[in-house]
């Protein structure tokens, strides 16, 4: 499979200006680097995205993947991002059919950062086909949230971005692939969709070449369990990474376009520090999706297919006594 050639144009995801605090205090503080991309796809302009700029071709390629506007990664030959003129230049092999047609109907989003998707939301869920062993235990979520918590972020310098993160349970604890941060929470998912179809071949097995280089706004966070890390030098031979252990993690809420992305990725169980809407949870409920929402510290609500959550209750009477003790 030939993958197409990418820039890497990461952008500054901070910028720091003077505020004053409530005591009249001058400080020096950081914030979000919001700016714009335009994609045009074989010189057509397509969107404007804003955005924080972390890897803006894993982006590109993410949106036109969720979007339904690309079916192979195959299909495109090159993205060159230049934020100069604020542009990425999206160039196929053989152009893609029926644009006109495809972009003519938008339906407006909740999402920020984007606000618009072509075509049906509803469009080709039913051929959505999630694993059907996939799981999660108790402690795999605990250990997930935990993660994150930890990490040094954008949000805790600068505030104002949403993140998302990629999470692999194949090795028994829950070990992350992959973190974004982005002003919006779609920009975030479509990013890692960009780097699931650069990295896993379309048997969604680990393609491992042009991996991103860590930072803050998209940190690989190392090679799934049991696979060499990638050198971004030479390709390497794919290996198999089955979606059944995928969880994927956002920040943001998650509604119906965030679930059926998720979906479309081929991952099985989202779990989100906000909640879930009706139809969010509807399309979650129609293709097997587990939805795990409220998950802070060690509270959670399982919104959809419980019996894809193994739950070890000592683990809630442990933490229960813990919070006693220190309550005393």
């Amino acid at each position: 499979m030939t993958l197409p050639h990418l820039t890497q144009a990461q952008a500054p995801l901070t910028s720091e200006i003077e505020a004053v605090n409530e005591f009249g205090e001058l400080h020096k503080v950081s914030i979000p680097a919001e700016r714009a991309l335009t994609v045009y796809v074989d010189k057509r302009e397509l969107v404007t995205l804003m955005t924080l700029g972390a890897n803006p071709e894993l982006l590109v390629l993410g949106y036109l993947r969720n979007q339904r506007l690309v079916r192979e990664v195959a299909e495109i030959q090159s993205i060159t991002v230049d934020w100069d003129v604020g542009a990425a230049a999206v160039k196929t092999r053989h152009g893609i059919a029926d644009i006109e047609e495809k972009t003519a109907h938008r339906v407006v989003t909740t999402g920020c950062g984007q606000g618009s998707v072509f075509g049906g939301l509803m469009d080709e869920l039913d051929k959505v086909a999630l694993p059907a062993d996939a799981f999660i235990t108790q402690s795999q979520l605990y250990g997930l949230v935990n993660t994150i918590r930890l990490k040094e972020t954008t949000y805790k310098s600068a505030g104002s971005v949403h993140a998302c993160a990629l999470f692999s349970t194949a090795a028994g604890e829950a070990q992350m692939l992959l973190f974004v941060e982005d002003v919006g929470r779609h920009n975030a998912i479509d990013t890692i969709a960009g780097w699931m179809w650069m990295n896993m071949a379309p048997t969604l097995s680990i393609a491992c070449a042009a991996l991103p280089p860590g930072e803050a706004g998209l940190a690989w966070g190392g090679p799934a369990p049991g696979l060499q890390a990638p050198a971004l030098e030479a390709p390497k031979v794919a290996q198999t990474l089955s979606t059944a252990g995928l969880v994927f993690y956002t920040t943001g809420r998650l509604t119906s376009e965030m679930v059926i992305k998720s979906a479309q990725m081929g991952v099985p169980i989202v779990v989100s520090r906000s909640g879930i809407t009706q139809m969010g949870h509807q399309v979650a409920q129609s293709v097997g999706l587990c939805a795990i929402g409220r998950a802070t510290n060690k509270r959670f609500l399982c919104y959809t297919q419980p019996q894809r959550l193994t739950l070890e209750l000592g683990l809630v009477s442990l933490s229960s006594s813990l919070a006693g003790k220190e309550a005393e």
